[in-house]
């Protein structure tokens, strides 16, 4: 049974009349005949009897039209499920993302993004950029936004550079001045966060290179415990700025200079697998949604 002849029958149907039909669907009435004779000959039965008012449906042809209406319009939703999945209008996007990543960035960038696909079932998976790269590697999410980590069986696009800062309470000694020498930090207590992060690794290299102890040390497991040591004056802190920029906006955190040091700064990327088949559109939304993001801060 052929779509063009369950189209024909109901045409015939709707119209009453063959080579009205035939003028709907754009086909000669010879044509249109055929399709139906052949539909009726597979079916076993007669849909049709000729009148002088037009063609009128046998008790079969009324039987079966519910069927063949429900056919077509199913069909005509799975073509128009095909054109959204082509298009990115809808489907699914697993993402994995680095937790400040994942805290920070990407609650802004993926309201922005469903705003785009609003349709899209979004997944998203939180571990550190190591982590992701092994989902990424294992197909267990299709994108991954995290620190760069080179490897041979993925691409990597750059989105943004995110800034790690130091930052006090506003009260503290340091919150007035422009710019410190880095051997003021010796009488300082350390609020470290995180031992597996990289910030934790950076956070010590640069002490030990700079040839600094801290007065005290303090660690914690993860970001957002260091922001509120610090902002009870417990504490200084090197923190990534997507995680303090609403906190600088707000005063509630001071960000520091250290003469003669730049800021280190992270490439952030987007990684695939080279191999992978992925939803292009969706995966360009999103990238555009996190570089609109970064040039807006």
């Amino acid at each position: 049974m052929l779509l063009s002849q369950v189209e024909a029958f109901l045409t015939i149907a709707e119209r009453r009349s063959v080579s009205a039909a035939a003028t709907v669907l754009y086909v000669t009435q010879p044509a249109l005949t055929s399709r139906l004779k052949n539909l009726e000959r597979e079916l076993g039965i007669e849909l049709f009897v000729r009148t002088p008012r037009g063609m009128r449906l046998t008790a079969e042809g009324r039987a079966f039209r519910p069927h063949a209406q429900r056919a077509v319009q199913s069909l005509a939703e799975g073509r128009e499920r095909l054109r959204e999945l082509r298009e990115g209008r809808v489907g699914e996007l697993l993402v994995g993302a680095a937790p400040a990543i994942s805290t920070y960035v990407l609650p802004l960038v993926l309201r922005r993004f469903q705003e785009s696909f609003p349709n899209v079932h979004l997944i998203v998976r939180t571990g550190h950029s190591e982590e992701v790269l092994e989902l990424v590697l294992r197909e267990q999410v299709q994108i991954g936004l995290v620190r760069e980590l080179p490897h041979p069986a993925v691409t990597s696009v750059p989105l943004y550079e995110d800034e790690i800062v130091l930052v006090v309470h506003p009260g503290h000694r340091f919150a007035g001045d422009e710019t410190i020498v880095v051997r003021e930090l010796a009488a300082e207590r350390l609020i470290l966060f995180d031992r597996t992060s990289s910030y934790f690794v950076l956070t010590s290299a640069f002490f030990r290179e700079a040839g600094v102890v801290p007065r005290g040390v303090m660690e914690l497991d993860n970001v957002d415990a260091t922001k509120k040591m610090v902002e009870h004056g417990l504490g200084i802190a090197f923190l990534p700025y997507t995680a303090v920029r609403d906190e600088l906006a707000e005063g509630s955190l001071r960000e520091v200079a250290i003469d003669g040091y730049d800021p280190v700064r992270r490439p952030i990327v987007a990684l695939r697998r080279r191999d992978a088949v992925v939803p292009e559109d969706l995966v360009d939304g999103l990238l555009a949604a996190v570089r609109r993001d970064e040039l807006e801060r």
